[in-house]
């Protein structure tokens, strides 16, 4: 603690020194309307991150204020919030890098993956992108899909061990996070990296060890003096902010640990790949290596980003696709009558391939399947895995506003001036839920919303189904077609051989603990649940 202590002391130092100009130069937004601040110190920081489920501060102030507000963050900083499509359009879209990801963000993602295209910024990001890329070409999604099946289809023969062995006989409750995260870790460990976790069976896998989790550990309801700390790091100069991952709470030391072992281990599956002995090999790091053999010697990846790549696929490609799915059979289980439709869309989809003489589904069977399509879109837009996004403003700019916007002054301005360094929040989970852009049921489950083929008027935001879930523009996730795929792969397995029910009574809380997770409520220390009723489908 008292290392904490003495950074934190060194961190505020440099804070008042730095601000008291900074501060002087700054446009001001105080004219945007917002909350009062509960905190001279903190601000509405510890609301916000302590708040009872995560949105529901930004699904109130965004119908109070409008798709654009202000709060107070830590030491008296304005922080701007937006949920305005054509504020995001220009963040995102128009404005390439002018808009970085906050330094706090920076730095915590470096905490967890090292130098990878998370973390990285400008022209470094550019590079690893274009290096990247390859590795997730339709053509090389389309030779995973066999996996994904397999995968999923041993989840679901896990799931029916636990029915037949279950006293009824006949279905059984199932805690549904727990195996799926297993599942989508064997998936990315195979396709990603040819790498063998076992988790499905069991295996005690050093990496599955130090994924357990990991984030609920780290990241829920931080402390006080953590997320003032924090605040600091736009203040401290890199080479001395790189050693903060050493701090030895237990949020840093877990990422430490998972950045160690996973670096470790990348490198002999790195070195294996780059000795040409696995020749043919279509997993992504096998062909991330040969993209940055080819590159100018200049442009490729160091030993420090490939091995940072590896981190930032394990993570990416894990939790995230995992909760998202979670969150689609909590959905269904309460909803069965749009699970059934799916189940049917599913049958008809498996006659055709039966028609054709083929064993199983092909990527374009999916998009035979609109409803499952929308059902899977509809869960994104309600339970986006990240909920916010952390940018600032590289340079004085202007924001456009979709609709106009009443100040504190009482003046409706359409646009919004900002300085170099502003902090700007981007509310993922209340843009998903804008009436204006999804109508008057915006906070309700509706799957059809997305058959309707209108659009007319609509500002373009996301990169899947104008939704900011997978982010947008260049920054948008890399590997978004990858989760897709993956999702629609195994959803379709799922719900075509078993049943899903919601235990009467039940009460789930969306909980941040660095994603979107689920919660019983009165029941935090039993750790990530959603516990379902499993049955097996008629003809399963």
């Amino acid at each position: 603690m008292s290392v904490i202590v003495s950074w934190s002391f060194l961190s505020l130092l440099v804070l008042l020194a730095v601000t008291a100009r900074y501060r002087v130069r700054r446009r001001s937004i105080k004219d945007i309307r917002g909350p009062v601040s509960p905190s001279r110190l903190l601000g509405h920081e510890m609301q916000i991150r302590h708040q009872e489920e995560i949105g529901d501060l930004e699904f109130q102030w965004a119908r109070q204020y409008g798709p654009t507000w202000r709060t107070q963050g830590c030491f008296g900083e304005d922080v701007l919030w937006t949920a305005d499509p054509k504020t995001l359009q220009y963040i995102f879209h128009t404005s390439a890098y002018r808009f970085p990801k906050t330094k706090m963000l920076e730095q915590a993602a470096k905490n967890i993956s090292g130098r990878g295209i998370v973390s990285v910024q400008g022209e470094v990001h550019q590079r690893q992108r274009k290096i990247m890329s390859p590795a997730f070409s339709a053509g090389q999604l389309r030779t995973f899909l066999p996996n994904f099946r397999q995968s999923a289809a041993r989840l679901s023969r896990k799931w029916k061990d636990q029915i037949e062995s279950s006293p009824s006989l006949d279905s059984a409750i199932i805690n549904i996070p727990q195996m799926m995260a297993r599942m989508t870790l064997d998936v990315i460990g195979e396709v990603a990296f040819d790498y063998r976790f076992g988790a499905l069976d069991d295996q005690e896998n050093e990496l599955a060890v130090v994924f357990r989790d990991l984030f609920l550990d780290s990241m829920l309801h931080p402390p006080a003096w953590d997320v003032l700390f924090k605040a600091t790091w736009r203040y401290i100069p890199d080479s001395i902010l790189h050693y903060v991952r050493h701090i030895p709470t237990r949020e840093y030391s877990r990422f430490k640990d998972f950045l160690d072992t996973s670096f470790r281990i990348g490198k002999d599956l790195v070195d294996q790949k780059a000795s040409g002995t696995e020749k043919g090999s279509k997993d992504i790091l096998s062909i991330l290596v040969q993209s940055n053999i080819a590159e100018d010697a200049k442009k490729r990846l160091n030993e420090d980003e490939m091995l940072s790549q590896i981190a930032t696929l394990l993570l990416a490609g894990h939790d995230t696709t995992a909760n998202t799915l979670v969150w689609t059979l909590y959905e269904l289980a309460r909803h069965p009558e749009d699970q059934q439709k799916v189940r049917d869309e599913i049958a008809a989809a498996r006659k055709d391939v039966e028609t054709r003489g083929d064993e199983d589904f092909v990527p374009s069977d999916f998009d035979s399947m609109p409803f499952l399509n929308a059902v899977l879109k509809e869960s994104l837009r309600l339970h986006p895995v990240g909920a916010v996004l952390f940018r600032e403003a590289g340079g004085e700019d202007i924001l456009p506003l979709s609709e106009p916007l009443e100040t504190v002054s009482g003046k409706m301005i359409d646009q919004i001036s900002v300085s170099k360094g502003q902090t700007i929040n981007v509310s993922v989970c209340a843009y998903n839920r804008l009436q204006s852009v999804w109508g008057e049921d915006g906070d309700s489950w509706n799957p059809s919303r997305f058959l309707d083929s209108g659009k007319e008027g609509r500002t373009s935001v996301g990169v899947f189904a104008n939704l900011m879930s997978f982010s947008a523009g260049i920054r948008a996730c890399i590997g978004w077609r990858f989760a897709l795929l993956e999702m629609q792969a195994v959803l379709s397995e799922l719900v075509e051989t078993l049943v899903f029910q919601y235990p009467e009574g039940m009460d789930i809380m969306r909980l941040n603990s660095g994603m979107m997770v689920p919660i019983i409520r009165g029941k935090l220390e039993a750790g990530i649940q959603l516990p379902l009723q499993v049955s097996l489908a008629h003809g399963a």
